[in-house]
């Protein structure tokens, strides 16, 4: 294992759980024989980021908006 590698592995320990699994599951879909990656545009990468340091900061939706959402799309 590369020492990139170890580091990454380290801080990802640091993690709370729900980030860890997401980035288990991007290292594993990175693996995957079958997998594809499609590169993502700055526009894009950029919303993740903000909305994953909205979500640190504990700044989420309130539940009765995504319950409304869910029913408009009949889910």
């Amino acid at each position: 294992m590369t020492k990139l590698l170890e580091k990454a592995i380290a801080k990802s320990r640091e993690l709370p759980e729900p980030e860890q699994d997401s980035v288990a599951i991007m290292m594993l879909s990175m693996t995957a024989d079958d997998a594809q990656i499609d590169p993502v545009d700055e526009e894009t990468r950029a919303a993740i980021l903000e909305g994953l340091e909205q979500a640190r900061r504990g700044e989420f939706v309130p539940e009765a908006e995504i319950e409304a959402l869910w029913k408009r799309h009949g889910i």
